[in-house]
């Protein structure tokens, strides 16, 4: 089962210097890595960027196109409007079928802002606690917002963007 994750961090680079630690555990086999994205937010920005991580990305990576919509949801549907908005609202109500539902956006749009940042992660075979201790040594001390998805779940999800 696939579970998508996302830690955030109270500095706009500590998501990528996360991603070194993120590469030591799957070497460890302590995770199993799908695909990541990073999310930084400068202070004083309006919007914050995003870069997908292809060196983590496994032979079943979602690809740009589901960071792109994931990403929209939580960062650019709030400034651009309620007829935006509206047209969004098929979009949403897809992803909430496969397991990320409007708490999940409402919770990483609310605690990722700008002085932050983030890793957003598909992953299986985590030892989630062996995850978290490995960032909090190296003094990250993320937050977790996580959305687990069913081994259907992650079908339809990879059925959803391949259309």
């Amino acid at each position: 089962m696939a579970t998508l994750t996302v830690w955030k961090f109270e500095s706009p680079t500590a998501a990528q210097d996360a991603v070194g630690t993120l590469e030591m555990l799957a070497k460890q086999q302590l995770i199993q890595v799908h695909d990541a994205a990073t999310v930084s937010w400068e202070p004083g920005k309006k919007k914050p960027k995003t870069r997908q991580l292809h060196s983590l990305a496994g032979a079943g990576a979602m690809g740009g196109m589901f960071w792109g919509m994931l990403f929209g949801l939580i960062f650019l549907v709030p400034f651009l409007g309620a007829a935006i908005g509206a047209a969004t609202g098929a979009l949403a109500g897809s992803l909430s079928d496969v397991g990320i539902d409007d708490n999940f956006i409402k919770s990483a749009r609310d605690k990722i802002t700008p002085g932050t940042s983030a890793l957003f992660l598909m992953s299986s075979d985590a030892v989630g606690d062996k995850v978290k201790a490995a960032f909090d040594e190296r003094g990250l001390r993320p937050e977790l917002i996580e959305s687990n998805l069913s081994a259907e779940q992650e079908a339809e999800l990879r059925e959803m963007i391949a259309q």
